[in-house]
């Protein structure tokens, strides 16, 4: 194809892979000693469930003093009741909700709203009291941020006498261990406690602190499996792993059991570490599964046991090199990193495939294999590379992201990044050296006298026959590939949408919350009869329940519900949620959920979020009970619960009074959808023009997710354009490349939508995957088309001769990669519900990719040819 470029001076003579061939000693060497030192990193690495992503997040706490009984600001309800710890010093009334957000939580988020790096305030006035979150840019120091708040609450002239407290918290500081201490007298307990066992665990490295919860003094009560305990909460440091943490926890409590005397127990009520171990042991399950494939795909193609082995050793050597990557940017082995690797081990045995594929074809046409591994590596050398970088290339927009979703898939990126470049350092150093010194000359002069090259002998002049056909009707090819494109634009409306997929946990929250004048004996109360509903099910092993809260909130308690393992269960969690709701007690007054857990900190607690937003306070009131029985009134939507707003609580988002109404979603119902009728369902109630809706948690979310990865999205493509236009000095070449990725799309959205699977977080990046891989078999095409047009061939001889040719490799590595990750996409173990959308998208759009561009590139490069003034068009010999 003609070069628009001004002509450049000959590629450098230095070759990698001659070079390597010529030192092989050194070669070995250095792979010995990279995959000495990668199993030293992999020895280094942390077992996680996510990557370590820093929340900061500063909350402010005002205390204001009591106004006079008789002073007008006090604000008093008529009904004379308070809420639960407020207190009353004297015989003074604290100042009302409404005085307290006008005198302190105004003024205060004015102040914070100008920090650098803040994000969305919230706030909730009570009577007498303020709460302020202040959440910053994931990444923020947090001892810096608190300091500024600090500052900042220093330039606000607050009332007379008011006390603040700023306290930063860091989302990473959960609990992976809750215990129970049974026994006959719980303010027995509670002193065992304190004098023996939170000091000894305590000093366990990695423990931040435990709390004791429900000590007769405390304003909350815990129950376990319905009978009053006393409960223990085991708060890791931010920084500190969760497995290692949970182990040396465990040790711990072992010893401690044994100083313990009957009928004193200790006992394990809720443990994260279960679920992460299972993960990631079916994540590694995964994993082996595709290492297997992959390897045992290649020997059919080559028919050579020696070609195969060398080709596989580029499996191992890279993700070996990978380890010592990921140990140096301290990521964990968890669910993305390890999805990286499952994913990626089909794509870095693509490059040594290709490699020794091509060798391959060299010593069958005649040549010594040290010949056919030096004209061999030479002739594919830049393809491969270009290959290879154009991978790399879609990963630096996601690198550069610097929100929550880029962080989370920064580990992905990464790692996919490192062991593709390994696999590309192999396939140009180690392979040829191996296959240079290894392989056997050919006894076989003609592949066409086995069975296997009979088959291949057909396939190839079947392939032939349709190339050759699709150059004579050109027009007709590309309106067949523009229609498929628009096949799957038509399509996407279909698929469902969400944010991350729910994970089938073998767990589940109950919550409920009552009016704020309940007493903690009346909570404790409607615990007792949401455990009673609870009784019926034998699929549920535990309930751990807590009554009340550590800022005297009586009025709100939450029941974590354990079940059996799966294998001695017949229904999945999201079934037995659905059962457990429809038997809840109905209760006065009182609004009870049934909730997942908290995965990751992204969202609100409930993943369907739909904030209302104004000053009047009445108004706000009507439309969130009208929003809320609108909403309720909907089948895809369960446990619709608003925030209350009035005498006793005044919540604010964005500096303007808020009503959160939240909602479940059906076990069939995507976000997506639910979004969609939230916004339709508020557009019908025509709000006045003084209420603006906005939505938060998982369904905020969900419009940044597709928000920021369709500028991810353009971006990646954007970076694979310079890569190719870099290395391929033209301008046509790579457009002829980059029509592979629309061709994708519709394979990816009709996976998609026949398994059922989620438009998504996890999808996407998937998509993202995708356009790095697809482009590998146009750039094999349009690289040894033009390296046949160098040597003299006619444009549409040298089209006939490289489609043929490059056929066996385009399909080894398709099929390889392909193969790699049909054990992920089968969505099978722990977690298998983030990992297998990816592999899906993946696997569809990568096989119609394959399967289009075979004819669609060369069409397209006679096309664009012809437009960039190549040669007159030639008569098509005969096959």
């Amino acid at each position: 194809m003609s070069r628009p470029f001004s002509p450049l001076p000959e590629r450098p003579r230095f070759n990698l892979s001659r070079w390597a061939i010529q030192h092989p000693r050194l070669i070995v060497g250095f792979w010995l000693a990279v995959m000495t030192a990668g199993l030293l990193a992999f020895s280094s690495l942390k077992y996680a469930l996510f990557p370590d992503i820093t929340f900061p997040v500063v909350v402010v706490s005002v205390s204001v003093p009591a106004a006079a009984a008789d002073s007008p600001a006090s604000g008093l309800p008529s009904s004379g009741e308070l809420p639960v710890g407020i207190s009353l010093p004297g015989g003074a009334l604290p100042l009302s909700a409404a005085t307290v957000e006008a005198d302190v939580v105004v003024p205060l988020e004015r102040q914070l709203s100008q920090l650098q790096g803040a994000g969305e305030i919230q706030s909730t006035s009570y009577p007498g009291q303020a709460v302020i979150s202040l959440p910053f840019d994931v990444g923020t120091d947090l001892a810096n941020a608190t300091q500024r708040v600090e500052a900042a609450l220093k330039q606000v002239s607050l009332p007379t006498g008011a006390i603040t407290k700023v306290t930063p918290i860091n989302l990473n500081e959960t609990a992976p261990l809750s215990y129970v201490l049974e026994g006959e007298d719980v303010a027995q307990l509670a002193q065992l406690a304190r004098d023996q066992l939170v000091p000894a665990l305590e000093k366990v490295p990695g423990v931040l602190q435990v709390p004791i919860l429900g000590s007769p003094d405390s304003s909350n009560r815990i129950r376990f499996n319905g009978e009053a305990a006393l409960g223990l909460r085991v708060v890791k440091r931010g920084d500190a792993n969760t497995l290692d943490v949970v182990g040396r926890v465990e040790r711990e409590i072992e010893q401690l059991r044994g100083s313990l005397k009957p009928p004193t127990r200790l006992i394990l009520a809720a443990n994260q570490a279960d679920y992460i171990h299972a993960a990631i042991e079916s994540t590694l399950h995964d994993l082996g599964f595709t290492l297997i494939l992959a390897v045992v795909v290649i020997y059919p193609f080559l028919r050579n046991w020696r070609a195969t082995l060398i080709s596989a050793l580029a499996i191992p050597t890279s993700l070996l090199a990978t380890f010592i990557v990921m140990a140096s940017f301290g990521f964990n082995l968890e669910t993305i990193t390890l999805l990286a690797i499952a994913l990626v081990i089909g794509v870095v045995v693509d490059d040594a495939i290709v490699d020794v594929e091509n060798i391959m074809r060299h010593i069958e046409a005649g040549e010594s294999p040290y010949e056919a591994a030096v004209d061999a590596t030479s002739e594919i050398g830049w393809a491969v590379t270009a290959a290879t970088l154009t991978i790399v290339a879609v990963f630096l927009p996601v690198a550069l992201m610097g929100n929550v979703i880029g962080q989370f898939f920064k580990p992905f990126g990464i790692t996919v990044s490192a062991a593709v470049l390994a696999s590309l350092l192999v396939a140009r150093t180690l392979s040829p050296v191996v296959a240079a010194h290894w392989l056997k000359p050919s006894n076989r002069p003609q592949r066409s006298n086995s069975e296997e090259g009979q088959f291949w002998t057909t396939l190839v002049e079947q392939y032939y026959r349709l190339l050759r056909w699709g150059l004579s009707h050109r027009w007709l090819v590309v309106g067949c590939a523009l229609a498929t494109f628009v096949l799957g634009l038509a399509l996407i409306p279909l698929v469902p949408k969400g944010f991350i997929p729910r994970l089938d946990r073998g767990e589940f929250n109950v919550v409920y919350s009552a009016p704020p004048s309940v007493q903690l004996s009346d909570s404790v109360t409607i615990a007792e009869r949401i455990e009673t509903s609870l009784k019926r099910f034998p699929d549920i092993q535990t309930v751990f329940t807590t009554v009340g809260s550590r800022e005297g909130q009586s009025n709100r308690g939450s029941l974590y519900v354990k079940l059996v393992p799966p294998e001695q269960r017949q229904i999945s969690t999201f079934h037995l949620q659905e059962q457990v709701r429809d038997n809840l007690p109905q209760l006065a007054d009182v609004n009870i959920s049934v909730e997942d857990p908290q995965v990751v900190d992204l969202g609100g607690e409930k993943p369907l979020k739909a904030v209302l937003l104004g000053n009047e306070i009445k108004a706000l009131q009507d439309a969130s009970s009208r929003l809320q029985e609108r909403l309720g009134q909907l089948r895809g939507l369960e446990d619709v619960t608003a925030t209350p707003l009035g005498e006793f609580q005044i919540d604010r988002q964005d500096q303007q009074r808020a009503v959160v109404v939240t909602a479940n979603l059906a076990r069939n119902t995507s976000l997506g959808d639910a979004t969609a009728e939230v916004v339709a369902a508020a557009k019908d109630l025509n709000l006045p023009p003084s209420i603006r809706l906005d939505l938060g948690g998982d369904s905020g979310r969900l419009n940044e997710v597709f928000s920021s990865f369709s500028t991810t999205l353009s971006l990646s493509v954007l970076c694979i354009l310079v890569v190719l236009v870099v290395l391929l000095r033209s301008w046509t070449d790579p457009l002829v490349i980059l029509l592979s990725l629309p061709l994708s799309l519709t394979g990816s959205v009709v996976a998609l939508l026949v398994t059922g699977r989620e438009f998504g977080m996890i999808s996407l990046i998937g998509v993202i995957f995708l356009m790095g891989l697809v482009d590998k078999n146009a750039i094999l095409l349009v690289d040894y088309i033009n390296q046949l047009r160098q040597q003299g061939f006619k444009r549409t001889e040298a089209i006939l001769k490289a489609g043929p040719v490059r056929l066996r490799p385009i399909l080894m590595t398709t099929v390889s990669t392909l193969l790699g990750m049909v054990p992920v996409a089968l969505g099978l173990g722990a977690g298998a519900e983030t990992r297998a959308p990816m592999a899906i998208a993946i696997i569809g759009g990568l096989t119609a990719s394959t399967l289009l561009s075979l004819v669609v590139i060369p069409v397209a490069y006679a096309l664009l040819d012809d437009l960039a003034g190549g040669k007159r068009k030639q008569s098509l010999p005969s096959p």
